[in-house]
């Protein structure tokens, strides 16, 4: 493993003796109600992983240093791409450029995790303007799908695993390179044939496969070995999955970005590449989809009102609906903003008590509320109306044991809250952070879903398809009769909520969580920060945030510290929370804890307010790298 920032190279070898130091006691002593703060361990995600764990939970034995730079820095989730933006940017091109160039490098190294046949959402700060843009890339529906194709027989949906991520019925029209291609037009400086060549040289020259994708793909080997185009591109002549250090070349892959290269998205919606993936979802060998060249040549990425909040003097803004993630991560946040920022620090028994309760109060919320905007009414303004966190707060014990909480009636809301229903969402996600030397800033999520998406590769063309239809809620009513608002909609409805091409047809977007989040103080760019992780993505992206506005942590030591998530009535806390007394003091509190390592993605950029400097943050539980020069 290489420390790149910029300038230097360091043998992760070089510095063995250090990180040795580094590696100490676990958080402090034990942390009662009022005890003293813990500080997280020095090198969280050091601890071995269990055999046959999910790569995508936890990468072992990492171990990062702090990295800063004075003019430009690029956060992402693998080396290769990493390089990529700091030398776009190094040869002249701004951050869009960067960013744009670093996501087709993730899609030949990290395919797993996002690419061409996947979506997602850009936030980005342009300096020059003094302005936020946000650009929503996300998957649609087909028009001709049926919530039928998802369900059995006897009316229930198919099981998830691995029935309803599998195969062409999940497969949702892309939308990321139209994304890419939209932020480049409109904010970039480099043209996308320029943008691509590195990723059409990584993939045509191949790499070695890292450990993280060669234990995704044993994971996943009977999934991708259904379809014979997946295992000519990630099977051995043996008949196996690649293993650690196989040499992936990815001749397809090259071929599909330099026709992009050298006519743009143009066959991908509407003509031979198109064509064939559309062919592909629906002559699947397994769960056939609807998907035709019409859907594709209809979908439009689309322009959104960015979501902005304020939380305790800085300015957030967020990516609104189809994503959940801005507007419930700055939920959380005004919740945390009524409450006193905790003396015995965030790893402490009530710190966590207290994000617990903010998180169940605003995931109430996010379950009955928050949709696609251009088909559901999502009341954003209310949600994260500062009075009604008020009131939301002083309907919970802040000090007290757990209690069921249910959604609130935020201002705007009409009638009734919407039925509920859990939807699942995959870690398998990547996000990536750039600050760039004008001041711009761009924090870009994306993802094909579960790992690997479909498991579907694209015949002769080298590119996995997604499965985001399964974000979808599998019914349309809940319990007590009320329509869902992540129900899955057929037909195909206008725009409202797009600042542009307000009557462009499309159909409908799952729910999302990603989160991309900029912050700035006193109109000046501070903090870019995002994740992948599913539904968890949205506490992640809190929690790093409350570390470093709220108690001044750096980006890495932030990023690094141990996860305290809540989810279907469990508190997780990560292992290295294990000997501090944190857990039972939770436990008096009537939370049910539970300790696992959890597959956050964080990667963050601070820009010192003092000098201006930049500082990385990268999760040690993946394969990512800071650098920046």
């Amino acid at each position: 493993m290489e420390f790149y920032n910029g300038k230097t190279v360091v043998n992760r070898l070089a510095v063995g003796a250090l990180l040795l130091l580094m590696v100490g006691a676990a958080v402090g002593a034990a942390v009662g109600l009022a005890g003293c703060a813990s500080a997280p361990p020095a090198v969280p995600g050091t601890q071995g992983a269990p055999s046959g764990a999910d790569p995508e939970r936890a990468d072992r034995l990492r171990i990062v240093l702090p990295v800063s730079a004075p003019t430009a820095m690029a956060v992402t989730a693998n080396a290769h791409a990493t390089r990529t933006a700091v030398e776009v940017m190094k040869a002249g091109g701004n951050a869009i450029d960067a960013a744009v160039a670093a996501q087709f490098v993730l899609n030949v190294v990290e395919p797993q995790s996002s690419g061409i046949g996947g979506g997602g959402f850009l936030v980005a700060y342009l300096s020059q303007s003094r302005r936020v843009v946000a650009i929503d890339g996300r998957e649609e529906l087909p028009a001709g799908a049926r919530l039928a194709d998802f369900l059995s027989p006897d009316g229930k949906p198919l099981p998830f695993f691995p029935d309803r991520i599998t195969g062409g019925l999940a497969v949702g029209v892309p939308g990321l390179l139209k994304m890419l291609e939209l932020a480049l037009e409109r904010y970039g400086t480099w043209p996308l044939s320029r943008v691509l060549q590195p990723a059409i040289r990584l993939a045509q020259e191949g790499f070695p496969v890292s450990r993280r994708l060669a234990e995704s793909l044993r994971r996943h080997e009977k999934r991708l070995g259904r379809f014979p185009a997946t295992r000519a591109v990630f099977f051995a002549p043996g008949g196996r999955t690649l293993q650690t250090g196989a040499w992936l070349r990815q001749p397809d892959l090259a071929g599909t970005f330099r026709l992009l290269a050298s006519e743009g998205s143009a066959p991908f919606y509407r003509g031979e590449i198109g064509r064939e993936l559309a062919r592909a979802v629906r002559e699947a060998p397994v769960a056939p989809g609807r998907m035709t060249l019409a859907d594709l040549a209809a979908y439009r990425a689309v322009f959104r009102r960015p979501v902005r909040s304020s939380y305790r003097g800085y300015t957030l803004y967020g990516m609104g609906p189809p994503s959940s993630g801005a507007a419930t991560v700055f939920q959380l946040l005004n919740l945390m903003e009524t409450q006193p920022v905790s003396p015995a620090g965030p790893y402490a028994a009530m710190a966590i008590h207290r994000f617990v309760l903010a998180s169940r109060l605003a995931f109430a919320d996010r379950g009955a509320f928050l949709a696609d905007a251009d088909f559901q009414h999502v009341p954003i303004a209310g949600l994260l109306d500062k009075a009604y966190a008020r009131r939301r707060a002083a309907s919970v014990d802040w000090t007290g044991p757990l209690m069921p909480v249910r959604a609130g009636t935020p201002p705007g809301a009409l009638g009734l809250a919407p039925g509920r229903s859990p939807s699942h969402e995959s870690r398998s996600t990547t996000h990536l952070s750039i600050m760039d030397s004008q001041g711009n800033m761009v924090a870009m999520t994306t993802s094909v879903e579960q790992a690997f998406g479909s498991a579907m590769v694209v015949p002769g063309r080298g590119f996995l398809l997604n499965n985001q239809l399964t974000d979808f809620a599998m019914r349309r009513i809940d319990g007590r009769g009320r329509p869902i608002a992540n129900r899955l909609e057929t037909g195909r409805k206008p725009r409202r909520t797009a600042l542009e091409h307000p009557r462009a047809m499309g159909g409908k977007r799952p729910r999302s969580s990603m989160a991309p989040t900029l912050v700035l103080k006193d109109g000046k760019p501070v903090l870019v920060a995002g994740s992948p992780g599913g539904s968890r993505i949205i506490q992640f992206v809190a929690e790093v945030m409350i570390r470093v506005l709220d108690y001044g942590m750096a980006p890495q030591e932030a990023v690094q510290g141990p996860h305290h998530t809540h989810g279907r009535g469990v508190t997780w806390l990560e292992p290295a929370l294990k000997r501090t007394g944190v857990a039972a003091a939770l436990e008096k509190l009537g939370h049910k804890v539970r300790f696992r390592d959890q597959g956050s993605g964080l990667h963050v950029i601070w820009r010192d307010p003092r000098g201006g400097r930049l500082h990385g943050g990268v999760d040690p539980r993946r394969e990512g790298l800071a650098a920046g020069y």
